[in-house]
């Protein structure tokens, strides 16, 4: 029988858990070979992965939040180690995207399906050379993720929470620019856009609702800049949304690349990250994380 080497790359912020030292423990006892690695500052995720790599590790536990989990994947797939799975134990604020694979939040149960869970190939995505797993975001969605979260939840919720995102974002200036998407190029003055793999943000909103994280293709998402008076129409146009739509406002499509050009930079977030590109070129990299999902995962 082959010996399974796994370990947990720990956000040195939830080292002193006790939760997550009596998770670990607990696994330890079953005679599971867990290794744990904190980190401490920038650049350890990377050097752990590769060391991780180096030394023979078969999986890996991304231990933390949403941003956590980006900097695991960015690694993997920046230094081409996707032979090495990855399970998450979700220990963020948010944890968007553990939370929508339905990857429990509880460090015992998360590190029982870290350890015995089934792997399978799911997407990631690219953003010039930067990656992400779940969602990227751009424009007033971008700024409001790095800096107050509550609004975001807000603007991507429902009924009066969206009411309430919408009157925020009218003050917000758009971002003019071109979309290409499907080999068609759109002016656009983008005031808050998403291109999604996961289905949640913000804390668990519903905003792309029939994403796959293994379907090969990323659900975009794009508001164009209105004023007071157009509320009521962006409104039935959230409410009315599907694939492949171009109403007056909001935009939808299921696309595997799109690109953004203009003459100034966009804010852009990917899974906690901050970007500010003029041109960026968004791709979905189909089965490029071999991911450790529950059965029966909803995405």
């Amino acid at each position: 029988m082959v010996k399974i080497l796994i370990r947990l790359i720990l956000n040195g912020k939830k080292a002193g858990l006790e939760s997550v030292r009596e998770a670990v423990y607990a696994l330890r006892k079953k005679g599971y070979d867990l290794q744990v690695r904190p980190t401490w500052e920038e650049g350890d995720v990377d050097r752990l992965v590769r060391e991780a790599a180096e030394q023979g590790v078969t999986r890996l536990v991304a231990g933390g939040g949403d941003g956590t989990v980006n900097e695991v994947v960015s690694a993997i797939l920046k230094y081409d180690l996707n032979h090495l799975e990855l399970s998450v134990l979700p220990l963020g604020t948010a944890n968007d995207f553990a939370t929508a694979c339905e990857i429990p939040s509880d460090p015992i149960d998360a590190l029982n399906l870290a350890v015995l869970g089934e792997s399978y190939w799911v997407d990631a995505g690219s953003a010039n050379e930067k990656y992400f797993m779940n969602i990227a975001t751009a424009g007033f969605g971008a700024q409001v993720t790095a800096t107050t979260p509550v609004v975001l939840k807000n603007f991507l919720g429902g009924g009066a929470y969206t009411l309430s995102g919408l009157v925020q974002a009218i003050n917000f200036q758009p971002f003019p620019g071109t979309v290409i998407h499907d080999d068609k190029a759109t002016l656009a003055n983008v005031v808050v856009g998403a291109v999604c793999n996961g289905r949640t943000a913000g804390g668990g909103q519903p905003l792309a609702p029939q994403a796959y994280i293994d379907d090969g293709v990323f659900e975009l998402f794009y508001i164009e800049g209105f004023n007071a008076s157009d509320i009521p129409t962006v409104l039935e146009e959230l409410q009315e949304l599907h694939e492949g739509s171009d109403t007056q406002f909001v935009h939808r499509h299921s696309i595997q690349t799109i690109e953004w050009h203009s003459e100034q930079s966009m804010p852009v977030n990917l899974d906690g990250e901050p970007m500010s590109p003029q041109n960026v070129t968004i791709k979905v990299l189909p089965s490029s994380i071999k991911l450790v999902l529950p059965d029966n995962t909803p995405i």
